[in-house]
């Protein structure tokens, strides 16, 4: 399969990709931490991208673990009915 290539920005900083992507999904993806960072800067003007990079990953690994526990709760109700 040929590889794809695709350019986006976050937070000022462009990030030439490739490989075997949905282009779209990948702007999309740029899009929700440019942001994510962005909405973080506003509250914390002095941090470094990296720092608010941290945080914008911290904050959609929580996001991440409430939807797996609120899968698990409807795999749980579903299978008691």
């Amino acid at each position: 399969m040929d590889k794809k290539k695709v350019t986006v920005e976050i937070f000022g900083d462009t990030y030439a990709l490739k490989g075997d992507m949905d282009i779209k999904r990948v702007q999309q993806l740029a899009k929700m931490v440019d942001e994510q960072m962005r909405q973080i800067s506003k509250g914390c003007h002095n941090l470094p991208p990296t720092r608010l990079a941290v945080l914008v990953a911290m904050n959609v690994c929580d996001e991440y673990l409430k939807l797996q526990d609120d899968y698990k709760e409807l795999l749980e109700i579903l299978k008691s009915e």
